[in-house]
């Protein structure tokens, strides 16, 4: 099991959001790679990057900070936020990234992510971000009409590296992640399951490792090591060992 921080960039900034809204950031740090390195120096081997100013502009916004990332950490990155056509993940591809995560244009154009499985196979994740069992889209700011397991079944055999579920009302509130929604996703699909959103404590990550069997690979956490409430090495050593 991969425990894998999440860092986010808003304006250049390593931030976190509640829920996803952009006007509840806490700036953690005015260096994102700082961070990105402080994780993998205690022992992260991906890092998670979302270009949250590119969620919502459709476009990459963060691109020099991003680079920094690359250049700095001796760990694979995956990048998220504003990937919405194949020059783009080509883009990302040749900065050096190990994955992208596609979120909005699984929805609204799936075809471009069965197009860019074929291109890249083993390389994309598709994001699904649900509000009460509903994709949402666009940075989080539109609640679709379309399941989140629904959308999911739609990618089967195409390649997709991982899905990356978060429980929208959980991410950054550190209330426990939805091992229930998280289960029925994993049970349902073939494809690799990254758990995301309200993972705080230890007891968190025991409790997602135990969707391991069904097809849970990896847990995405933030603010809780952001505010000290889980400790990544501590974390990394649990999801070895247990």
């Amino acid at each position: 099991m991969l425990i894998i921080p999440a860092v986010d960039i808003k304006n250049g900034k390593c931030v976190r959001l509640y829920q996803g809204r952009m006007d509840t950031e806490t700036v953690f740090s005015d260096d994102p790679s700082a961070m990105a390195e402080k994780w993998v120096k205690e022992g992260a081997e991906i890092v998670h990057v979302v270009d949250l100013d590119g969620a919502v502009e459709k476009r990459p916004r963060n691109l020099d900070s991003i680079k920094k990332i690359i250049y700095r950490i001796n760990a694979r990155v995956q990048v998220g936020g504003g990937i919405r056509n194949e020059k783009t993940v080509k883009m990302f591809f040749e900065m050096g990234v190990e994955r992208v995560v596609v979120g909005t244009e699984a929805i609204q154009n799936p075809k471009f992510v069965k197009d860019a499985c074929k291109a890249f196979p083993g390389r994309i994740v598709v994001g699904i971000d649900a509000r009460d069992g509903m994709v949402a889209i666009e940075g989080w700011t539109e609640t679709t009409q379309i399941k989140a397991l629904d959308l999911a079944k739609q990618f089967e055999d195409c390649g997709v590296a991982a899905v990356n579920f978060t429980d929208i009302h959980r991410d950054g509130m550190k209330t426990g992640p939805n091992i229930n929604e998280t289960r029925r996703l994993a049970e349902a699909i073939s494809i690799p399951v990254v758990a995301s959103g309200g993972v705080s404590t230890i007891k968190d990550i025991q409790n997602l490792m135990a969707l391991e069997a069904v097809g849970v690979v990896g847990i995405i956490t933030g603010r809780a090591l952001y505010s000290g409430s889980l400790n990544l090495k501590e974390a990394i050593e649990v999801a070895r060992t247990s």
